[in-house]
């Protein structure tokens, strides 16, 4: 009997809370191309208030791509004007 042993990635979980007037984007799992959704809305200005402090979170994250890495830089221009 043959077991096939395909690859399923984490799925990406991204929660957002306040602590010390910060908003703590906690996020786990897997970060590409197909799951950076939920992340990308996590870190939009719009829903961050008029000066956002932000801190990610990304201790749970077990592998991220270049998809992830090009939405923490587009939050970061995003956010930096700002202050």
């Amino acid at each position: 009997m043959e077991t096939e042993n395909a690859y399923r990635p984490e799925p990406l979980t991204v929660t957002s809370t306040t602590a010390d007037g910060a908003t703590v984007v906690a996020v786990s799992g897997e970060v590409d191309d197909n799951s950076a959704g939920p992340l990308v809305q996590a870190l939009a200005l719009d829903g961050l208030g008029e000066q956002p402090r932000v801190v990610v979170d990304m201790r749970g994250v077990g592998f991220m791509d270049s998809s992830g890495i090009n939405v923490l830089l587009a939050a970061h221009r995003d956010l930096t004007p700002t202050g």
